[in-house]
């Protein structure tokens, strides 16, 4: 397993995240999965308060208590689950993050948090008190790192601009290359990571029926998944294909794939030790659809 600074701090992460969103809640399931990502050398381990009313959080607390210096956890503020449970409404107010903080620690189970990440966002934001909470976590020692995760350019720039952000979390794979037009090259001329997920594409460039994807027809679709088994051989299988193409990218530090199953887990590790593509099958997936571009929120 390769590992990567996440920007210009010290946290330093697994090339591949585990996406703990879509865990099972049978505990020793899930954490029998976790501990053998975790000796397999998957040390960075993405969660949300969002995910199950926070009872994710709980879960991955629970699983890795007594292991804290040998994990890397990050999470998600933002979303606040109304009283009655009926739904969540979005809250980045600095009041909302201070306070969100300390039961994401509670129910993690530890006295800081690797790195804690705006769940979304948009330009009427408050920014500027986002940043301000933020910024106090990491002088309170709540926090390490901070980030965003946002497909949304404009946003970006600002956080940019304004923040000392370590990372950004972003959907990103051959099947979506928008990140590609500006955001890539903006976070690494300023040291800033990317956390890359969807790199399967919602399974779709690892082995799940074609079907219409973003600005893609069901038939472009086919095509580049054929590509990519084509590019896979007898010596690699799609999902390397798949991981390997987000992580040539030298602003990706980590592909965070979502895993739920030990099979999953088991494709997951094996992209871990992927044989990398070549420059002439990196060039022939690259040229094979037209890159997709942001329509929205440039």
């Amino acid at each position: 397993m390769k590992y990567n600074l996440l920007g210009k701090s010290a946290v330093r992460v697994s090339e591949v995240g585990f996406g703990c969103m879509s865990l099972g809640r049978d505990p020793a399931a899930a954490t029998a999965l976790l501990h053998r990502a975790l000796e397999a050398g998957i040390t960075l381990f993405d969660t949300a308060d969002l995910y199950q009313h926070g009872e994710n959080e709980a879960l991955v607390g629970k699983a890795f208590k007594g292991m804290r210096q040998q994990v890397v956890l990050a999470t998600k503020v933002g979303n606040q689950w109304r009283p009655d449970g009926s739904g969540w409404d979005w809250n980045p107010s600095k009041g909302y993050l201070l306070q969100a903080v300390d039961h994401s620690l509670r129910r993690l189970q530890t006295d800081y948090i690797d790195l804690y990440q705006l769940h979304g966002g948009t330009l009427d934001d408050p920014l500027d008190e986002a940043i301000e909470a933020f910024e106090r976590l990491v002088e309170q020692g709540k926090i390490r790192q901070y980030g965003i995760s946002s497909i949304r350019p404009s946003v970006i720039r600002e956080y940019v601009r304004r923040s000392h952000m370590a990372t950004v979390m972003m959907q990103y794979s051959l099947l979506d290359r928008r990140p590609e037009e500006s955001c890539l090259a903006l976070l690494h001329e300023h040291r800033i990571s990317v956390l890359a997920r969807g790199s399967y594409a919602q399974g779709l460039l690892a082995g799940k029926p074609a079907k219409e994807y973003l600005n893609y027809s069901e038939a472009q679709v086919r095509q580049a998944a054929a590509l990519v088994v084509e590019v896979a051989g007898t010596s690699r299988s799609p999902a390397e294909v798949a991981v390997d193409f987000v992580l040539r990218e030298p602003v990706v530090a980590s592909a965070v794939v979502g895993i739920r199953t030990a099979v999953q887990l088991s494709a997951a590790l094996q992209a871990a030790r992927r044989l990398p593509l070549s420059a002439a099958d990196l060039q022939a997936l690259r040229q094979l659809l037209p890159p997709n571009a942001y329509e929205q929120h440039r």
